[in-house]
């Protein structure tokens, strides 16, 4: 019994080591198989997460694009929205003001004896001094009054004083007397002269303008700066009102010939009364603001 069991064991032994090694090889080849797909699927998911970052990537610069775009279109919008307000705020505020057609008339009357070429010149020179006078008012009228120490109610004082003189002259001013006056006045040689006064100032671009664009260079809103809109808002709205004054002032001789001398004599002493009227205004406004700080 014992030599047969131990025959049995060494076979045993013998077949034994065949199964274990074909036992470690299945599995070995079993591990392989999963270690691989395992990778395959690893590799198959990288990929898939490259392809989706790429999508992203290109997706995002698109949406940096885009926006970009419009905050560049918000910053134009907004640009030339201040320009735009800039622009009507000179206009609204110097044009009722300045009044260039309503100056006609007097115009008319002060350059009696000119030429149609003169009275073009003499309105092209009034049209340039006048843009010279707001664009100065505008942008150093502040520094240059508090350089000199004289503060803005004095300013309408003394240029409403010169408006009352202006328009008293011009409503006492008698028919026979004022084409000869304005024909030895203004004549082809000394047109120049009357250029800037008084035809400049204060008649066209009197005190109560200059007052007034002072105030809108200066009452600017908090925070801001000279930067483009207002600068060229500004800039244009000056120009318009000079182009205004230019037209209106070329083409007065039409206006008078549609209108006949006898409408026109009318218009200039309503406009004379209305001059010396605004000058009243304008003296007052400037001796209530000094009374003001003398009883306060």
């Amino acid at each position: 019994m014992s030599l047969c069991f131990r025959r049995m064991l060494r076979m045993g032994e013998a077949i034994c080591p065949r199964r274990k090694n074909r036992g470690r090889h299945l599995v070995e080849e079993r591990l392989k198989q999963v270690v691989t797909r395992a990778v395959n699927q690893n590799n198959a998911r990288r990929g898939a997460l490259e392809r989706f970052g790429g999508c992203q990537a290109t997706k995002g610069r698109s949406a940096c694009v885009g926006r970009a775009n419009s905050c560049t279109l918000t910053i134009m919008n907004g640009a030339l929205s201040d320009l735009v307000k800039n622009t009507l705020l000179v206009v609204g505020a110097l044009f009722p003001i300045v009044n260039p057609v309503g100056n006609t008339p007097i115009f008319l009357s002060l350059t009696r004896g000119l030429s149609g070429r003169g009275r073009t010149a003499l309105a092209r020179m009034i049209a340039l001094n006048g843009l010279a006078l707001i664009l100065t008012s505008i942008f150093i009228g502040t520094h240059i009054l508090a350089f000199f120490g004289i503060s803005l109610p004095v300013v309408q004082v003394g240029g409403g004083l010169i408006v009352i003189s202006t328009g008293w002259a011009l409503l006492r001013q008698s028919n026979d007397d004022g084409g000869e006056k304005g024909q030895r006045e203004c004549n082809e040689s000394d047109y120049t002269r009357q250029a800037f006064y008084p035809l400049t100032m204060p008649l066209t671009v009197g005190p109560g303008s200059i007052s007034v664009a002072i105030a809108v260079g200066a009452n600017r809103a908090e925070g801001s700066q000279w930067r483009w809109p207002l600068i060229a808002g500004m800039l244009i709205g000056s120009a318009l009102i000079s182009a205004s004054i230019y037209l209106s002032y070329r083409f007065a001789e039409r206006i008078g010939r549609t209108l006949g001398d006898s409408a026109m004599n009318v218009i200039i002493r309503l406009s004379s009364f209305i001059l010396v009227c605004i000058g009243v205004q304008i003296l007052w406004n400037g001796l209530s603001a000094l009374l003001r700080t003398v009883i306060h």
